[in-house]
């Protein structure tokens, strides 16, 4: 949030210029006669955002072998909910805009920006069931694999068969080395950056790599947590034979040794996915996505164009899907799944809940603008109206989703 005031104001000062060719500065990295020249935003938003997308596979990885999604009964309704939340707001936008240019923008209003949306529902403290938390962050994940699914299928133009034919080759040699058993991250890390350069020159969006590696990196650990727990009670009593009048570790040589020992099995026994997601999500959540909202959330606001602005048919179509299509399709259609007996609410929640929810899914952001800068990339007039629209409807919803769930929902008994 602190990024995009940032963005925002700079774009509308004399500075605007200078930040407008900062990003435009070009990065080169050139081995032999093989180069990677970009500008510092493509590197953000094809490099860094690899990151984003591969927390994200981890995070539909988990879920679905052992999150809500991993059972039908509790899967079912996030499911459906994340469906009518994807298809209702590219309906609504691709109903006012029916042709030109701005048809590219369909896909911009499909997103859901699952930090910003399970932050307002945080803010909310006991309001909230943990039930309905977990029915917005699965639903959030289905909408995070939907949107990648577009970028790959809709939002790819020229194709290189070589290119994609080496992205199929990498796949295979990381999906090799998962069944080979190793658990080590360095070889996935090697062969996932391959990937992620074939990727960058077959056409289809490199960050597209985060995902696929994703996909393949191990949930099983090495050692199970009964042999882990007999090792470590081995360890603590050689711990206490080893113990002296020294109390500083680095002066009691056995001690250190058996801390070692402990430490490799720790590593042994969390699997590596969910040792990737652990250490990835600060670093990803504080460094690439306020780098991302630096780089892309700069949208010019003329007071006075601001009225033609707003009324633009893509803007409109933007804040209407994220506003009025989210909140249809996600809220409406959950609660008619509800009361066809589809599937039910989750426990403790109420229709309120699941209508803030839906409020809530209008927050686009993150996904949005980086769908809006594939769809209108060559076209910045559109691309600046989608982002406005993005920012409006993101603003809109997360302030009417929290007063809604603050007035019509009562604090749960600790």
């Amino acid at each position: 949030m602190f990024f995009t005031i940032i963005a925002l104001v700079v774009a509308n000062t004399p500075w605007h210029q200078a930040y407008h060719e900062f990003f435009q500065t070009e990065i080169g990295i050139q081995v032999g006669t093989f180069s990677l020249r970009y500008n510092l935003h493509h590197w953000i938003n094809e490099g860094l955002m690899t990151l984003f997308f591969f927390v994200v596979g981890l995070e539909i990885k988990r879920e679905i072998l052992v999150g809500e999604l991993a059972r039908l009964e509790h899967a079912i309704l996030p499911i459906i909910a994340a469906l009518g939340g994807m298809i209702v707001p590219a309906l609504v936008y691709l109903a006012i805009n029916q042709e030109g240019a701005g048809t590219q923008g369909w896909g911009i209003p499909m997103a859901t920006d699952i930090a910003f949306a399970v932050g307002v529902l945080v803010l909310l403290g006991t309001r909230i069931p943990r039930s309905v938390v977990m029915f917005l962050l699965a639903l959030a994940i289905v909408d995070d694999l939907g949107a990648v699914i577009v970028i790959a299928v809709f939002y790819t133009h020229q194709l290189n068969w070589t290119a994609l034919g080496l992205v199929g080759l990498f796949f295979f040699l990381l999906y090799a080395l998962n069944r080979a058993g190793v658990r080590h991250s360095l070889p996935y890390f090697l062969f996932g950056i391959l990937l992620w350069i074939a990727m960058l020159k077959s056409g289809v969006h490199a960050t597209l790599a985060g995902v696929l590696t994703a996909l393949v990196i191990p949930t099983r650990s090495r050692i199970d947590s009964q042999r882990f727990r007999q090792h470590v009670l081995n360890l603590l009593d050689k711990f206490k034979q080893c113990n002296t009048q020294e109390t500083d570790l680095i002066r009691n040589e056995c001690q250190s040794h058996l801390v070692q020992n402990l430490e490799k099995g720790v590593e042994a026994v969390v699997p590596p996915l969910q040792r990737l997601e652990h250490s990835f999500h600060l670093p990803v959540a504080f460094i690439v996505i306020p780098l991302f909202a630096l780089a892309n959330a700069d949208v010019p606001i003329h007071v006075a164009q601001l009225g033609g602005t707003l009324t633009n048919p893509i803007t409109l179509g933007v804040i209407l899907g994220l506003v009025v299509g989210k909140c249809v399709g996600i809220a409406g259609i959950s609660l008619l799944t509800i009361k066809l007996g589809i599937a039910r609410l989750p426990k403790g929640a109420t229709p309120f809940h699941i209508i803030g929810v839906g409020l809530l899914g209008g927050i686009g952001f993150t996904m949005s603008i980086f769908i809006a800068e594939l769809g209108f990339q060559d076209h910045p007039e559109s691309l600046i109206m989608a982002k406005t629209g993005v920012l409006f409807a993101s603003l809109i919803a997360g302030v009417l989703g929290y007063l809604w769930l603050f007035f019509l929902t009562r604090k749960q008994p600790k």
